[in-house]
């Protein structure tokens, strides 16, 4: 049978079961990687109370600590993109999720607790091993849903996958609020001095578990879907048009969805067809004079605007633990507990009213709206909001009074709401759907560790910039800085606008296989569309 066949058999299926089932296998690893990223916020206020004798961790290595994940990740998308693309998305799928979770459980067993550096540095190392994993399942999650998705709700599936995420934040501020708890309750009243990495603190001993155990609890509900991802077949688009076993993508296909598939063709029918349709692999390579010509600008609107969006949403996220404290008590006199409770708290409020609504409204409006519109949209009113913010930063920060965090909060939570109902999740669709399939994978990772390298000048460069001299006098960082950070991710934002407005081309309710229509000759099937014809920007 034909690949172009098995391949539109596909695109025009119903939404059945095993697509629910993807989308949950999928979105593991996604859920993993917010996880990590929103629980580390609170350990680390743990670790400070812990093994730095309730001083805050410095700037060094709380920027190294995010960093390094980060680069793992980074790194992930660029060795398992180029694998998934080279041997099959779901033979190197499984591995990514068992590095998440073996690392994620490495975290909370970090060894060497008689110095703080041995401790920070074993964290490290499992931390980046963990984002090696996080990093591979990026490319190979968001390809391996599009290959399976049909072509009118491609984008709301892809988009189902990357809100995991929310659920993840969810999880973690409710497990580091449990732990939290339930440690505190079961030490109530003690107050002796203990001693951690050779330094005296109030800090109880089992807090030194509590920590742990948060970070191996995220790798729980991945390790569960282990089974169900081993099961998993290669996407027919992989082997009809990679491997060029048409014969083999109907029967994966098949075996795991109802399709109604039309009969085989007759041989001497087949044989005219399918010289037409044969992946011409050797035809030109990865940055090649002509992959540059055809995919060069895909792949540079794809990469800039994750590189933008990243600089904005990571740092968002880091502020989010240093501008909000409802305790009333002040940051440093509360308990090694209730300062990372604190923490989880803010960040829970905010994923429950503005990040997973954020997810949801992109999954109805996606193939509604279409990509670039949401991204234009996500994009501007993130810019207006830091101005919003930025601005009259000084006023809702002065003295640190209690009535101006509500009120700021909700402004603060339009940046959430609108990144996720925006390019935070776009830059994750995009990519999947406009390269041919044999670079599919592999040009999705670029994009994605060019969004993390964003992810690290945003946030490493933020800790530099506005930190204090001393620690002790203010627990915010400086207003002015601040004020100052807003207005540059304003302006990031607006550059977002501009990449996506003149680069980034639609491809709401395209075929995937019109990317493959450059392997072909432009003769080989009347009606179709090349590959630079695409939906043009509403």
């Amino acid at each position: 049978m034909p690949p172009l066949r098995v391949l539109s058999a596909l695109d025009a299926a119903r939404i059945q079961w095993y697509h629910f089932k993807a989308i949950i296998v999928a979105g593991m690893g996604l859920f993993t990687d917010a996880y990590d990223l929103f629980c580390i916020a609170p350990v680390l206020k743990m670790i400070s109370k812990i093994y730095y004798d309730n001083q805050p961790v410095g700037t060094a290595v709380l920027s190294t600590s995010y960093a390094i994940a980060l680069l793992g990740t980074a790194s992930g998308q660029l060795i398992f993109g180029y694998l998934g693309d080279r041997v099959g998305r779901t033979r190197v799928y499984g591995l990514c999720l068992l590095i998440m979770v073996l690392s994620s459980f490495g975290c909370g067993f970090s060894v060497c607790t008689t110095r703080r550096s041995c401790v920070m540095a074993s964290l490290a190392f499992f931390r980046f091993v963990l984002g090696l994993g996080i990093g591979g399942d990026y490319p190979l999650s968001a390809t391996i849903m599009s290959e399976f998705a049909n072509k009118k709700t491609r984008g709301a599936f892809i988009a189902a996958v990357f809100s995991m995420q929310g659920l993840g934040i969810l999880m973690s501020s409710a497990v580091t609020m449990a732990v939290c708890k339930a440690f505190k309750n079961a030490g109530e009243g003690s107050l002796e001095i203990t001693r951690a990495a050779g330094i005296e603190t109030l800090a109880p001993a089992e807090a030194d578990i509590a920590w742990r155990l948060i970070l191996m609890i995220g790798a729980l509900p991945a390790a569960l879907t282990f089974y169900w991802r081993m099961l998993m077949p290669e996407t027919a688009r992989y082997t009809a048009l990679v491997e060029n076993n048409a014969t083999q993508a109907t029967k994966d296909m098949q075996r795991v969805m109802s399709v109604t598939m039309t009969p085989p063709i007759p041989e001497e029918d087949s044989s005219s067809e399918t010289p037409q349709q044969q992946p011409s692999s050797s035809s030109y390579k990865l940055f090649s004079r002509r992959f540059l010509s055809l995919h060069g600008r895909d792949l540079f609107a794809a990469s800039a605007n994750w590189f933008l969006v990243d600089v904005v949403f990571y740092t968002s996220n880091l502020l989010l633990a240093q501008l909000f404290n409802f305790s009333n008590k002040h940051p440093n006199s509360t308990n090694v507990y209730d300062s990372a409770f604190e923490v989880a708290k803010v960040a829970a409020i905010v994923a429950a009213c503005s990040t997973i609504p954020g997810y949801w409204f992109t999954v109805y409006f996606i193939d509604r709206v279409g990509r670039v519109k949401i991204q234009i949209m996500g994009f501007f009113i993130m810019a207006l909001v830091y101005l919003a913010a930025g601005i009259p930063y000084s006023w809702y920060r002065s003295k640190h009074e209690k009535s101006n965090d509500k009120g700021f909060m909700v402004l603060y939570g339009l940046i959430f709401f609108f990144s996720n109902f925006g390019p935070n999740t776009t830059t994750f669709i995009i990519p999947a759907e406009l390269f041919p399939t044999r670079f599919r994978s592999t040009c999705h990772g670029i994009s994605g560790a060019a969004g993390k390298l964003g992810a690290i000048v945003g946030i490493v460069g933020f800790l530099w910039a506005t930190k204090h001299k001393h620690y002790e006098e203010d627990v915010f960082p400086d207003v002015k800085r601040v004020r100052i950070a807003f207005l540059i991710l304003s302006g990031v934002c607006i550059a977002g606008v501009l990449v996506t407005y003149f680069f980034t081309r639609e491809t709401m309710g395209r075929s995937l296989e019109d990317n493959e229509e450059d392997e072909i000759s432009p003769t080989s099937t009347a009606g179709t569309s090349s590959v630079n014809v695409l939906l043009p920007r509403q």
